[in-house]
């Protein structure tokens, strides 16, 4: 029953982060940028926040691959969990993307993550990015569960910041499987090796900087 629940939960989770954010994307290119590149920054943030308070009690709220191997790193959780909550994230992925799909064809990218520049500018923007994330959720999260109000709030604010100043650069994904998922509707494969190699580095990136600045060995961080 719990392992039923935590996968329901993940995927639940990741399915409202995708089809709202990539779905803000869509909907502003098709509407006449009715949201704007400040809007869907709030929609991202605003919708990881959302899902946290739901369901941070019940899994831990990670809706990200990159999160979850990197609590496997801080020694949050067993890397033998692992597998039940990153599958979940890519099934929640993949189901909404298919919701915008049927109910919004003719959007080409599907809110991909493409480069605005070089691959390189990218993929360093998308380390960065994910280990500031990741080094907010080391911090305020117990354990390997991101939940209260502090989490929320301060997870939440963290991915629509990130967003709102990197978006037009990278996507600013910081989720493998927020971008896997959109990719894969849109036949858009060139560029998906950055958005799933960079955030899993910067997230591993985060949990050595944790270390450091909160003077921990190499037990639970933070």
């Amino acid at each position: 029953m719990q392992k039923r629940s935590i996968f329901v939960a993940e995927a639940v989770g990741t399915y409202a982060l995708v089809l709202a954010g990539t779905g803000a994307i869509i909907i502003n290119d098709l509407y006449g940028g009715a949201l704007g590149h400040l809007g869907i920054a709030l929609v991202f943030g605003m919708v990881v926040m959302a899902m946290i308070y739901a369901v941070g009690e019940i899994s831990g709220a990670h809706f990200n691959p990159a999160v979850t191997l990197g609590f496997v790193a801080a020694k949050r959780m067993p890397l033998a969990e692992a597998p039940l909550f990153i599958v979940a994230q890519l099934t929640g992925a993949l189901l909404a993307s298919a919701s915008l799909w049927a109910l919004l064809p003719d959007h080409p990218t599907m809110g991909a993550t493409l480069p605005a520049g070089s691959q390189g500018q990218s993929f360093g923007f998308e380390i960065i990015l994910t280990a500031i994330l990741m080094f907010v959720i080391l911090c305020v999260s117990t354990g390997a569960k991101e939940k209260g109000i502090s989490a929320g709030a301060a997870i939440g604010a963290t991915v629509g910041l990130e967003a709102l100043f990197a978006g037009p650069v990278t996507g600013a994904s910081m989720n493998p499987a927020r971008s896997i998922a959109p990719a894969l509707f849109a036949g858009e494969l060139n560029d998906l090796w950055i958005y799933i190699a960079a955030p899993i580095i910067g997230a591993l990136v985060a949990v050595l900087i944790c270390r450091h600045v909160h003077d921990c060995d190499d037990g639970d961080c933070c």
